[in-house]
């Protein structure tokens, strides 16, 4: 059985599927695997180091694909008028990705016209039994540490306090939004620079967290946010007046922040809108925002795409899209082990043969087209 891993040629992305280290097991499990010419180039992963993994390296996309059964792929394919990246997928193979299925539905269609089953690795459901394969975490995990990196490094003051010959400068303060993996983990890194840290989230449940990374927690709502957890983990989409309640008590302390990061994502839905213009024209000139939610719409108000700006009042905001892809060495380490866990699910061990059950929790959420039909009901709407 061919497995083909592609070269990413979306703009911006440098992450590969598939590692050295994670094609070697894939051969361990009878598959046969082809990578496109320097598909790990941009992640510190020659061809040489594929070649010694057991893997083949193909020279053209097609060469790459020629007989694959199944495709594994960082993002969702392109299909536009100057390339289609579907077009090219054998008919009834499997596709394995990020494929961001909410944002591209004609890309979903067209994989279902093509008889191919995709699985997209963003819905995997929230249960324990799936986290080893739960690509949202581990990417967002590095998203969270990288954007507390990127906005020190703009900030121009220090993070930690300092008590010198001369004076003492204060500790930065740093507000997170959001207390998922990437918040969490923004809080945890922030702390380790020597910011103090504060956070706010509309579940009530990431309180404990948030302080057990030595974070201070903002309360807005202590009923309305036990009840905005989904069963999946995920935050309910609040109503106008705990959004109004909200930013009252958060204001204050976003006119005081040094950075800001934002990470408030609702599965489905545009990010809802935390800090508008209004609110960072009060804020102090320097200060930085990382809007981590800016691919969804963002969660702060004048915030572009892959752009770096600065507000006339001199605050800049940072809105870089794939954040991961910053680090693609480890995020394509981490993202290969996912796609890794899954394949384990769907191959069988003895036979080296495809052994999907349909019925799986895990293969359910997953599955977004197969059998010429669009099988995730949430994206027929």
């Amino acid at each position: 059985m061919k497995i083909a891993v592609l070269r990413e040629i979306r703009q911006g992305e440098s992450r590969v599927a598939a590692t050295p280290e994670t094609v070697k097991k894939l051969i361990n499990l009878g598959c046969s695997v082809s990578i496109e010419n320097d598909a790990g180039k941009l992640s510190n992963f020659s061809n040489e180091m594929y070649v010694n993994s057991g893997a083949e390296i193909s020279n053209t996309v097609s060469e790459t694909l020629n007989e694959a059964k199944i495709i594994l792929k960082v993002s969702c394919p392109i299909c536009s008028s100057d390339i289609d990246e579907v077009d090219l997928f054998p008919e009834e193979s499997i596709l394995i990705a990020n494929l961001q299925a909410y944002s591209n539905p004609k890309v979903v269609s067209k994989l279902a016209e093509r008889k191919i089953s995709a699985f997209a690795m963003e819905l995997m459901p929230r249960i324990t039994r799936a986290q080893s394969m739960d690509i949202l975490s581990s990417q967002s995990n590095l998203s969270g540490y990288k954007a507390v990196v990127e906005a020190s490094s703009v900030f121009n003051g220090a993070m930690p306090m300092m008590m010198t010959a001369a004076g003492t400068i204060p500790p930065a303060r740093v507000l997170v939004f959001g207390a998922g993996v990437a918040g969490l983990q923004a809080i945890a890194t922030a702390k380790r620079l020597g910011a103090v840290v504060l956070a706010t989230d509309v579940r009530y449940a990431a309180k404990e967290q948030v302080e057990s990374l030595g974070g201070k927690f903002i309360v807005v709502d202590e009923e309305a946010m036990k009840a905005a957890e989904t069963e999946g983990g995920y935050a309910r989409e609040m109503s106008q007046e705990f959004k109004n309640k909200q930013a009252e008590a958060v204001g204050k302390e976003v006119i005081k922040s040094d950075i800001i990061i934002t990470t408030a994502l609702i599965p489905g839905r545009d990010a809802p809108t935390l800090i508008t213009s209004e609110l960072i024209s009060k804020m102090k000139s320097g200060s930085v925002i990382v809007d981590l939610a800016v691919e969804a719409g963002g969660n702060v108000e004048g915030s572009v795409k892959d752009k770096v700006i600065t507000t006339e009042d001199g605050v800049i905001i940072i809105g870089y899209s794939n954040m991961p892809s910053l680090l693609s060495r480890d995020a394509s380490s981490l993202f290969g082990r996912n796609i890794l866990n899954f394949m384990n699910l769907i191959v069988d061990k003895d036979t080296h043969s495809l052994n999907i059950n349909w019925d799986d929790e895990i293969i359910k959420g997953t599955l977004v087209t197969r059998n010429n039909i669009i099988t995730n009901a949430n994206l027929k709407k």
